[in-house]
């Protein structure tokens, strides 16, 4: 019986830290009833089904890349790369991966659809959904930790109102905040003219 594999990632929008993806290849005798996009999901269902999908799936596993990769590939690209990480990294491995949205990453060594909206009506998508939300959301919960001034417990990156002011009160953290996106681009453009 061939493995398939579902594919997505989380955080292509906010100002701040890495874009994660996973790949999770689910068990056909252990279904996990309640999937679903993990956008439609509140924090703490997401968090119990990511843990029944961590100890049921047949195989998971989480990547991401990192601002820099970001910063260089831009987002589209670097969410691809990650998703390609997480899809090599599934042990056993997937025969086919289904990806959420309408792009396949390229390179990979297996056979490949993107399906629109797929996190919504593929289980083995809003597995993989989940499990990137959640990895990423407490990264930036970890990352509140190191920077509270940034509230990212809160916003998780995203450009919210109150990411935006803490950005003019304490300014661009260099290694967390992603230098080709709009208001970070543009507070460096500041900072950039007030020192000449």
């Amino acid at each position: 019986m061939s493995r398939v594999c579902g594919a997505d990632e989380a955080g292509r929008g906010p100002l701040a830290g890495a874009v994660f993806a996973a790949a999770v290849i689910l068990d056909p005798a252990r279904a996990i009833p309640g999937l679903a996009d993990s956008k439609v999901l509140s924090a703490s269902r997401r968090d119990e089904l990511a843990l029944i999908i961590r100890r049921d799936a047949l195989a998971w596993c989480i990547a991401e890349a990192s601002v820099e990769e970001i910063d260089r590939l831009n987002i589209l690209h670097a969410s691809m790369l990650a998703m390609s990480r997480a899809i090599a990294g599934l042990s056993p491995a997937a025969d086919e991966a289904l990806i959420d949205g309408n792009r396949v990453p390229k390179g990979l060594r297996i056979p490949a659809r993107a399906i629109v909206k797929g996190d919504a009506t593929v289980a083995e998508i809003s597995a993989a959904s989940i499990l990137a939300k959640t990895a990423r959301d407490a990264a930036m919960v970890a990352l509140d930790v190191q920077f509270p001034v940034y509230g990212f417990a809160r916003h998780k990156g995203y450009p919210t109102a109150e990411h935006l002011a803490a950005i003019e009160a304490h300014g661009v953290l260099g290694e967390w905040h992603r230098k080709t996106f709009g208001p970070v681009r543009a507070w460096l453009a500041r900072q950039q003219g007030q020192l000449f």
